[in-house]
């Protein structure tokens, strides 16, 4: 396993990393350019707090479970996508072995989490997914706007989650699941910037983008209309 081992958390590890930051970068240019800045630019121009105070205020209610009107809509859908993306980001970033890996190769490391509150956030994370697959199969209007895309997009979400797992509970071939482990949290860096997993990213673009058009239209959220 030596030789794949290096090779896959050396020059593969750098080429998917160098792919993801440029790749994000790219992403958020491009946004940025492909916004309407002539329009309506008196208007934003005259009121700039209020659409400072809009874009905050949107994104902070869209990271809070039931603090919009949508999130309280759809409880039982709310909870496992919450479920689901908390596992999705805070498992890897914190994860202990993972920033032993960082302090080995770049000098630092993150505050960490216990191996089983990894395991619990996985775990969790892995139903919550399960959950939203059902859901999409169930439910015929969600069903309607399905399609191979974005199963394959969950395979890759989820598929570092199941061979990490598997690999630190030392099932029968461990070296095979920490390599498929490393391979597919590679492949999943990589198509970041290139599906819609990039929206881990451009969603604080485009809540912050609403918020701002809403908070200035609305005259700086006065009133009760004013509710995410």
């Amino acid at each position: 396993m030596y030789p794949i081992y290096q090779f896959v958390t050396g020059p593969l590890a750098w080429l998917s990393l160098s792919i993801f930051f440029i790749g994000v970068i790219v992403r958020l240019i491009l946004y940025i350019r492909g916004l309407d800045w002539q329009a309506d630019r008196v208007t934003y121009h005259a009121n700039v707090s209020y659409g400072v105070k809009g874009a905050l205020r949107s994104i902070f209610f869209w990271l809070i479970p039931f603090g919009t009107r949508s999130w309280r809509a759809n409880p039982g859908f709310t909870l496992m996508f919450f479920v689901f993306h908390a596992g999705l980001l805070i498992t890897p970033v914190f994860l202990q072995a993972h920033n032993i890996l960082l302090k080995e190769r770049w000098g630092f490391s993150l505050w960490t989490i216990s191996d089983k509150t990894a395991d619990i956030l996985t775990i969790a994370m892995l139903v919550a997914a399960t959950f939203l697959i059902l859901r999409r199969i169930a439910l015929a209007e969600v069903r309607i706007l399905t399609n191979a895309y974005d199963y394959i997009i969950m395979a890759i979400a989820v598929a570092p989650f199941i061979t990490g797992f598997l690999a630190s509970q030392n099932v029968s071939g461990y070296n095979l699941w920490l390599i498929l482990h490393i391979i597919s949290g590679e492949i999943m860096l990589v198509a970041i910037p290139f599906t819609k997993l990039s929206h881990f990213i451009l969603f604080f673009c485009s809540r912050a983008q609403l918020g701002m058009d809403f908070g200035i239209k609305r005259g700086g959220m006065k009133g009760k209309g004013f509710a995410w």
